[in-house]
């Protein structure tokens, strides 16, 4: 293949000492509060002692870290720039994810319960990484497919689980009877917000959402008389097995009772498990088949230049719209699950750290990539987990990683996700 050859002069030893020294410096004014300064208890009183050694080594870490990278990066784009193909020259085609990659996840997903039967702790996180799967893909409908960016959309996964919470806790309704009442609740909700914000776009859009998030929480922790306040409400009753409960009571038939089993508290942490596991999965079938249709078409060209489509007819006003509703109403389910799972809820589950945490996930999964999202949930949830042996660093490492994923990917782990529609030509070839 024929090439073109563009001079590019590599910058000198010099000017990557002088980047190095200046982050080593932003590390040494970030350090001394988080890591050169401790307090120690000395005859009951606590003073301040200073940890230089530690601060020196993060310091120089720093230092030495980004002298590493700015080397690796500038040979890159060096090599980069030396071998372009020609003006003409015939574009690389898209290579496509294997498809045995979203089936093989499954399948680990699928078997492993049974294979961590003896650790709880394993199924639980496993729960929880599904959990975030499930808000991500819901997410990323408004935020990868619509281009709309949302902080605020831990507000409908709130609705959803104070809705289930309310309706199971004083009328006595069951899981699946609150589940598409409480989807349909958080749709309208996000119609609610969708409707005044449709001229806005880009950080204003951003403001208001997040104001909205705000404005939910506040109220759930305000109005005492429907969300019992900061305390929250208790004693959520758990899905049941098509009507049979988990958990021996005074008379009835339970799950193990009923299929012969000994009863074992782990009965409920899988069935919760499988069950997350098919509401996501059928999330994923939902948002896929919505993007081959012309609502989901819509969504991509309105994210691409929403001017262009109104100039082509297209309602922009409706496709945005429907982006907020089913985005909400997926939220909505997922805080369904929450509540169930949890049999307890207040208002300091739904704060803006957790808008941010989904919204990370869809960023760094990819926007518009659904085995993305499943990948970040798994970095974001697993990563704070591993995390728990630093303590005090804890976050620290957590933000490194992050950052260092952005450098490493900066469209996200999964940037060039499957096309929505190919071009077959005559002979069926595309």
């Amino acid at each position: 293949m024929p090439v073109v050859v563009l001079a590019h002069q590599a910058p000198s030893a010099k000017e990557r000492l002088r980047d190095a020294a200046a982050v080593a410096f932003v590390a040494l004014l970030l350090g001394i509060p988080m890591l050169g300064l401790t307090t120690v208890d000395q005859g009951g009183a606590l003073h301040v002692a200073t940890r230089w050694p530690v601060l020196g080594l993060f310091v120089a870490l720093c230092f030495a870290g980004r002298l590493l990278a700015r080397f690796g990066l500038d040979r890159l784009q060096l090599a980069r720039r030396v071998q372009r193909p020609a003006v003409g020259a015939p574009a690389r085609r898209y290579r496509a994810l294997p498809s045995w990659l979203g089936w093989g996840c499954f399948g680990i997903a699928l078997v492993l319960p049974i294979v961590f039967s003896d650790n709880r702790y394993i199924v639980d996180t496993a729960t929880t990484v599904l959990i975030y799967v499930m808000l991500g893909w819901g997410l990323n409908v408004v935020v990868g497919l619509a281009g709309l960016l949302v902080l605020g959309y831990v507000a409908f996964y709130a609705v959803g689980a104070y809705c289930y919470a309310l309706l199971a806790t004083q009328y006595g309704w069951g899981f699946w009877q609150a589940l598409p009442l409480a989807g349909g609740l958080a749709a309208g909700f996000g119609l609610l917000l969708g409707w005044p914000t449709l001229r806005l776009r880009g950080d204003y859009l951003a403001i208001v959402t997040l104001g909205f998030g705000e404005i939910v929480r506040i109220i759930l922790v305000n109005w005492t008389d429907l969300s019992n306040g900061p305390n929250g409400i208790a004693s959520i009753p758990r899905p049941t097995f098509f009507g049979l409960p988990f958990k021996p009571g005074d008379d009835g038939t339970t799950f193990a009772s009923f299929f012969g089993l000994e009863f074992s508290p782990l009965h409920r942490i899988f069935f919760l498990y499988y069950l997350i596991l098919a509401l996501a999965m059928l999330t994923n079938l939902f948002v896929s088949r919505l993007r081959k249709l012309p609502i989901g078409r819509a969504w991509e060209a309105v994210r691409e230049d929403d001017i262009a489509c109104q100039a082509l007819g297209i309602n922009i006003t409706n496709v945005k719209l429907s982006a907020f509703a089913i985005g909400a109403m997926l939220g909505g389910c997922a805080g369904v699950f929450f509540a169930a799972r949890q049999g307890f809820i207040s208002p300091e589950s739904f704060t803006f750290n957790e808008s941010a945490i989904i919204l990370a996930i869809v960023v760094l999964g990819g926007m518009g990539s659904q085995l993305g999202v499943v990948l970040a949930s798994l970095v974001l949830v697993l990563l704070p987990e591993l995390g728990r042996d630093f303590a005090e660093y804890r976050m620290l490492l957590f933000g490194a990683a992050m950052i260092l994923i952005m450098i490493w990917k900066p469209g996200g782990i999964l940037s060039h996700r499957e096309p929505t529609l190919r071009y077959r030509g005559e002979s069926g070839s595309p």
